[in-house]
Parts: structure tokens; sequence; C-alpha cells
């Protein structure tokens, strides 16, 4: 069957429904986790935030926000290379889904300098928030055209340093070889279905370029890393 990627898909995941919980939840978001790390996604990430910050001094604590933070690897990880690299990071996580900010918060007991908090990122109280950082990864596709442009906006008036967004790239191929990595990696049905709308609602490369002009943003970087993702590094200093 012929998969067709010229638009964004309008089609809703499971992982939208705010208030789904339980044993099939916790697979889902470590089997993503899983994926996110052995295919390199983490380090396009924590590569975003390196460029970021690298000419800052040691001493300057760095307040870091990741939006849509499944079970908060994403921040575990920069928590440790902060400790490594002797960086002074206060580390926010938030998610739509208090199940999910349960869970992440089970799983960084051992982390003291994370906060995690169940919040909608449209909420009003959210958009007059500030961080140093925002990093939204594997977040952006869930929302429609309008509300892409809407959180970008936000994202931008919110970080004082930038923003890192790492997503998915549309494409046929990309759809594929995930369905490829559902039987390498025996993902659940749940893990598999989310996996594959999520790429058919990715983006591609002039989209991107063209939501920065729309929006006028003109200080930033977009390249396309493996495996099929999109860095958009958006320095608002």
């Amino acid at each position: 069957m012929r998969i067709d990627t010229r638009q964004r898909s309008l089609a809703p995941e499971v992982m939208d429904d705010f208030n789904m919980e339980g044993e099939q939840l916790k697979v889902t978001l470590n089997k993503i986790a899983q994926i996110n790390k052995l295919l390199g996604g983490n380090r396009i990430t924590l590569n975003g935030v390196n460029t970021l910050i690298k000419s800052l001094p040691l001493e300057r604590e760095i307040s870091i926000l990741d939006v849509g933070c499944g079970n908060g690897d994403m921040l575990r990880l920069l928590a440790d290379v902060g400790k490594r690299s002797h960086r002074r990071f206060r580390l926010t996580g938030i998610d739509a889904n208090p199940a999910t900010v349960t869970y992440a918060r089970e799983l960084s007991r051992a982390y003291p300098q994370i906060q995690y908090y169940c919040q909608n990122i449209m909420d009003p109280d959210f958009q007059e928030q500030h961080f140093d950082i925002i990093l939204c990864t594997l977040t952006l596709h869930h929302f429609q055209e309008e509300e892409v442009r809407l959180l970008v906006t936000v994202f931008h008036r919110q970080a004082g340093i930038g923003i890192v967004i790492n997503d998915l790239q549309r494409s046929a191929l990309a759809y594929r070889l995930f369905q490829l990595i559902g039987v390498v990696f025996n993902l659940n049905h749940m893990a598999r279905n989310d996996g594959q709308i999520s790429i058919l609602r990715g983006f591609r490369k002039k989209e991107l370029h063209q939501l920065a002009a729309e929006l006028h943003i003109g200080a930033y970087s977009l390249q396309w890393k493996w495996a099929f993702r999109y860095q958009w590094i958006i320095n608002t200093i």
C-alpha cells in the first residue's frame, strides 16, 4: 500500500489521551525512550543543548524545561551530563498526562534536581513561565498547524537562551523502517500504532523553514539527523 506523506496526518494517537494510565502506558513510554536512545535521538537533543551553552560560564545555573517529558529519560541524562561536566542545571519536566508525570517521578527519585509537573502547554498559566532553554523532543508533531505556530511563538518568548526542537521527518521510507523496528523491538500495538502515526504527523524541512520565516525567527539552525529527525536549534539571546 502506498504511503501518502504529502500532507501532515490529522489522525489521533493513543498517547494523545491525557487520561491514559496503567502498565501499557509505562511499557510504551519505556519503549519510546529505549528506541530514542538506541537510534541516537537523545544525542540530537543533548548536542543542541551543548550548542546553546558552550559559551556560558560553568558557574552559571541554567534552567531547562523538557516539554512532553515522557518518562523523564532526557532530563536524567542531562542531570548526569551536568554532574560530569560541573554544569549547574535546574531541570523541569512537564507532561499533560498525570500518570506519565507520576511515573517520571518514580524513575527520578535519585535526581533531586529534577522537578516534574502535570501541565498542559496550551494553558495560559504555562505560557507565563520562563526558562533559559526549552526542549521539545518528539512533542511538536502531536499538534495541529495553528497550535504548532502558537507553541513555537510561546517558546520563543519564554526561552532566555534558546530552544531545541527534535522531531520527526515525514517520509514513506521512515514509515517503512519504523514498521521493521516494530518487529525488531517487539513493540506492543500501541507503540506501533502511535509510532506510525507520529511519522505521518511529522514535518518536511521546507515546512519548518517556512514556519521560521512566518514567525520572523532569524537566528536558528535546522539540520537533518539520523534516524529521520530534524534538529531545530533556535537562539533567543
